[in-house]
Formats: structure tokens, C-alpha cells, sequence
């Protein structure tokens, strides 16, 4: 009902305004009249959820900021120049809103405001087609994003507890700040995973919650302990309707800004401030890092199976640019790596060699002194055999009897 209150007063002032030149009001009031009879019809409903109210507030400031862009001239007679102008000055980065702050997000101007059903109404736009004729031409799709570690430092910077959650379940899920806030205990199922033996949570969006552009009828499990642990906290005073936050959108965003402060938070590449739309982007990138497949992520996503918006994180690579380089260097060193083993090999085959020249040569030596002992012994026993030899000669001379005769004496003549 939020969102629906705010359209039809927001909708009431916007047309009775007398600020902006009355062609203009009954412009705006021909559009919102279609695009409510258009969000029935595509989606089927007999009554518009707060999703398409939500949709048709987002017109609101766009409208005010382009009538004063075009210094409320009547949009049916703006000129291919004056246009040309605006369109110049949003590229440049030149342009304010009506509250005096920088715009941010030009391509919603391009793709809601010049290019659809608000300038197609005024007649124009065959004309916001030779001006922007080379709009996206050489839009690289920036992804902006920011790390894992930046997360965790923007979590911990956060005031409470209820806070810090939120963080975590952006990161972890990565569904829209405007649907985690409507989130309640009865969306989440707590189990014990068998494989991970921890414990663990079962989200399932409503469809209600979610954007209408996401694949519904998913749920997923957490990844993160983190995210198990300020659950159990959250859940366990809640009932079953119970909302886990107690915040809205706004409050959300000013602590988020005022945690990014805290620690200095960047997106990569362009440094800017990090905000909730970044959560999404930031988690899918991150799960390309560290080596989920496209189609694991769209189905985390609730993105379908054609979804673009993946494949822009994908050609943009947010995750690493040097990831090429990378691939170039890791076939570097594998080659090094092979040379390196076929060094090792040739090296263990020459000790191996050598181990065995060498008990070749030790078998040698026992051999040797073998035949050494063996010739010692031989010699040995040959002398002992003629000592033996020897004793029995000497023995036979011994017992035998000789008789002496003596030479005659000549001095007895």
C-alpha cells in the first residue's frame, strides 16, 4: 500500500502543478494513463501490485528534472537542437536536478524518458533518433563493483546488528535492497547441511518481492557463515510475519553511506561510492572470481537463461583485467615447470646410473678380496703340506741308523 499511496499523491501534485505549462501536465497524464493500462496487461493483473507502483513513482523526478532542463517549454515543440543540447550536456556530465545535485544515472533518461513512450508522445521521436544516433556505440557496459573485503569492512562499520544483516544478505543473495527490506522470518527455512555439517539457511522470495523481471519460484541456500549467524540472532524473537527489518529504504541507504565513510569504501573501476544496486554486480563478480560457471550465477541471480545483464559482467571481466596476462604467464611457467622435470628426470637417471656403476663396483672389490682370501688360503695350505712333508722326512731320517767309517790314518805306517 506504501507505494501506491505515493503514486496517486505524488501523481496529484505532479498534474496540478501550475509551475509546469499545462501541454506538458496533459502529456504526463496521457503517459501514466497508458503505462498503468500497460503494466495490467503484461503482467495479467485486474488490480497493479506495489512493484508497478513502484515503477511508476520512479517517473515522478524524471519529469520534474526534464521540464526543467527544457525551461518547462512545451515538450510537443522542443527542437532538434535544444534536444541535441540537453543530450550533449547529460554526456558531459553538465546537468542538475531540480534539487541541485548531479545526475547520476543518465541512461535511465535515455532509455525511460528520449528513447520511450514520454517523448514518443510529444512526436519526437524520430528525432531523438538522428541525435543519439551514436549513444551505446562504444558503451562498454562499466560494471562498477567492489570486493569482497570492501564488504566486510562496510558490514563491520555498520551501527546494529539489524544493519549489518542487511548487508550480508545483499552480498549473499544479491536481490534488491527494495525486496530484502520486505523480507520475514516466515521466507527463510533454517537446516543442517550433511556435506558442510553446519547449519544453514533456505531463502525463498516471494513473488510478491520480487522484481518482475526475475525468474520466480527460486530459492537458495546462504553461502556465507556470517549470514547463518546474524540470522539465528535476527530470527529467534520473530514470528512468522514478522519483518527483520524495521527500516525503510531511505534509512537503509543513509547508514550504508554513512558505513562507506567510515572506511573509505570504493567501487572499481571509476572509485565512486558504493551504494545498494552495487551489492548485486559486486556479488556477481565475485562469484566469477572465484570460479562460478554464467549459469550457476544467472540461476543465483534469478536471472534467465538469455539474461543479459550477466553477460555484460561476464565481456566486462569487472573481476580482472589481468586475467589474460595471467593465462599468458601460468603457460610460461608450466613450460619452465616441464623443462624443469625433464631436468629432474634426466638428473635422477644419471644418479641412478652412477648408484649402480657403483654397486657394480663394490661387487668387484668383495670379489676381489674373495679371490684374495681364497689364493692366501691355497699358498697356506700348499706350505703347511710340505712343512708336513718336511716333519715325516725328518722323522724317517731320525729313526734310521748309519754306520761311519772312518778314512785310514796314514801316520800308522
Amino acid at each position: 500500500m506504501k507505494f501506491e499511496v505515493l503514486y496517486f499523491n505524488n501523481k496529484e501534485r505532479l498534474l496540478e502543478d501550475k509551475s509546469i505549462c499545462v501541454e506538458n501536465r496533459k502529456l504526463f497524464k496521457k503517459f501514466f494513463t497508458e503505462l498503468e493500462y500497460k503494466l495490467k496487461r503484461i503482467n495479467g493483473f485486474d488490480k497493479l501490485d506495489e512493484s508497478s507502483y513502484k515503477t511508476l513513482c520512479s517517473y515522478f523526478h524524471r519529469f520534474r528534472n526534464v521540464n526543467l532542463w527544457f525551461n518547462n517549454k512545451d515538450w510537443k515543440k522542443i527542437t532538434k537542437k535544444e534536444i541535441q543540447e540537453i543530450y550533449d550536456k547529460l554526456e558531459d556530465g553538465m546537468l542538475l536536478s531540480v534539487h541541485g545535485k548531479k545526475i547520476m544515472g543518465k541512461e535511465d533518461y535515455y532509455n525511460k524518458v528520449f528513447k520511450s513512450l514520454p517523448f514518443e508522445l510529444a512526436n519526437k521521436t524520430s528525432i531523438v533518433k538522428q541525435v543519439m544516433k551514436y549513444y551505446g556505440k562504444n558503451n562498454n557496459d562499466v560494471v562498477t563493483f567492489f570486493t569482497e573485503e570492501t564488504h566486510k569492512q562496510i558490514a563491520n562499520a555498520t551501527d546494529t546488528i539489524n544493519q549489518r544483516l542487511l548487508c550480508w544478505i545483499g552480498w549473499d543473495w544479491g536481490e534488491n535492497v527494495f525486496s530484502n527490506l520486505k523480507l520475514q522470518k516466515k521466507d527463510f527455512i533454517r537446516r543442517f547441511n550433511s556435506d558442510t555439517n553446519e547449519a544453514e539457511y533456505l531463502l525463498f522470495f516471494p513473488i510478491e518481492k520480487l522484481k518482475r523481471s526475475r525468474v520466480k519460484g527460486i530459492s537458495e541456500i546462504n553461502n556465507y557463515p556470517e549470514t547463518v549467524e546474524l540470522l539465528d540472532i535476527i530470527l529467534k524473537d520473530l514470528d512468522g510475519d514478522d519483518y527483520l527489518f524495521n527500516f525503510e529504504q531511505r534509512q537503509a541507504s543513509k547508514f550504508l553511506n554513512k558505513a562507506c565513510e567510515k572506511v573509505s569504501a570504493k567501487c572499481l573501476p571509476n572509485d565512486k561510492k558504493p551504494t545498494w544496486k552495487d551489492y548485486r554486480s559486486s556479488m556477481a563478480c565475485h562469484l566469477l572470481k572465484i570460479g562460478w560457471t554464467t549459469d550457476e550465477i544467472k540461476k543465483r541471480m534469478r536471472h534467465s537463461p538469455s539474461s543479459k545483464v550477466l553477460n555484460k559482467y561476464v565481456n566486462y571481466l569487472a573481476l580482472d583485467r589481468n586475467i589474460p596476462k595471467k593465462k599468458v604467464s601460468t603457460g610460461k611457467i608450466s613450460e619452465l615447470n616441464d623443462k624443469l622435470k625433464e631436468i629432474r628426470d634426466r638428473e635422477r637417471n644419471y644418479i641412478q646410473r652412477l648408484e649402480s656403476q657403483n654397486e657394480m663396483l663394490n661387487a668387484m672389490k668383495k670379489d676381489i678380496e674373495s679371490l684374495k682370501a681364497d689364493k692366501s688360503h691355497l699358498i697356506l695350505s700348499k706350505f703347511i703340506t710340505k712343512q708336513n712333508q718336511m716333519s715325516l722326512v725328518l722323522e724317517k731320517l731320525s729313526n734310521q741308523k748309519f754306520d761311519i767309517i772312518l778314512p785310514p790314518d796314514k801316520t800308522c805306517n
